[in-house]
């Protein structure tokens, strides 16, 4: 395996590893959202905005109004201690009559919004035509409710700030959009029986949870399977993993563990857990099965 720096995020050939803190299940205590990179870009789009309303003559209160957010949101925005929505950006453009100057930041801020270990990722699932994951300690970000992300971010250690997780809400809730999109990718998760049973938030937030993944699992292109607790022979002993196809049918393999994260390029390496994947969805029994009988249901 060879070793690159933080600084390779966009996926190629050969394999890539990138380290930082856990994003998918949130288990590491390391860099936020807004690492340095990040943050410069954010700061950039902040000071563009700012020059463009002081130019209109409009005070933070009434440009606020226009694009729906308070005077203090917009303060935010133009400090980057807050990163916009790419609807945002563009509302922003059209009321201040930049002619497409802010909205051409979008594709920035918007990779700004994740740590850079996990922007190659955030990227490939934009392109992906097939997605496949196994989770064994939480629910895959994917699937998550607003309230099941936002209970695992107030566990973590060191805390987070405020800002950070309503960040960190905004970009996961984001990369929901995968389940809109058209052609529809094939998605595919399995997960662990005991992540099932594990009532971080609380009952109802479970509760929810649940209910949302059956939801969720009634789309045409989703499939949703659960690994049992009883299984004796389990493929993904070694961990969680996500196997991710582009359009030019090459495959990626994403991993976490102990706040590390990693994007594994190497196409022998891709193939071998597209293939152990395989074995895991013959292991494991449908969502609904299970849900069937469970306590919260």
């Amino acid at each position: 395996m060879t070793e690159r720096t933080d600084e390779e995020t966009a996926p190629s050939g050969g394999a890539v590893v990138n380290f930082g803190d856990g994003w998918e299940g949130d288990d590491g205590g390391g860099r936020r959202p807004e690492d340095e990179s990040g943050r410069g870009v954010v700061t950039a789009f902040g000071r563009t905005m700012k020059a463009l309303r002081s130019r209109q003559g409009l005070e933070r209160e009434e440009f606020g109004k226009r694009i729906g957010y308070s005077a203090s949101t917009v303060a935010s925005f133009e400090q980057g201690r807050r990163i916009p929505s790419p609807r945002t950006i563009e509302r922003a453009d059209e009321v201040l009559g930049a002619d497409g100057l802010l909205s051409l930041w979008k594709e920035e801020v918007e990779r700004a919004q994740y740590p850079l270990f996990f922007q190659g990722m955030a990227a490939l699932e934009k392109e992906a035509i097939e997605l496949l994951s196994y989770d064994m300690l939480v629910v895959k970000g994917l699937l998550q409710t607003e309230k099941y992300m936002r209970a695992l971010l107030d566990m973590r250690r060191p805390i987070l700030d405020p800002e950070t997780i309503e960040q960190r809400v905004a970009a996961r809730l984001a990369r929901q959009a995968i389940f809109e999109r058209w052609p529809a990718p094939l998605l595919s998760f399995v997960m662990d029986e005991s992540v099932l049973r594990r009532p971080y938030g609380g009952k109802e937030v479970l509760r929810e949870q649940l209910e949302h993944l059956l939801t969720v699992g009634q789309k045409r292109n989703v499939e949703l399977q659960v690994m049992p607790l009883g299984r004796e022979d389990n493929a993904g002993v070694n961990g969680p993993f996500t196997v991710v196809t582009r359009k030019d049918g090459k495959k990626f393999v994403y991993a976490e563990a102990q706040g590390i994260g990693s994007l594994q390029t190497d196409p022998e390496q891709a193939a071998l857990a597209h293939a152990r994947y395989g074995i895991i969805r013959s292991q494991a029994l449908s969502l609904a099965f299970n849900l069937a009988c469970h306590p919260t249901c």
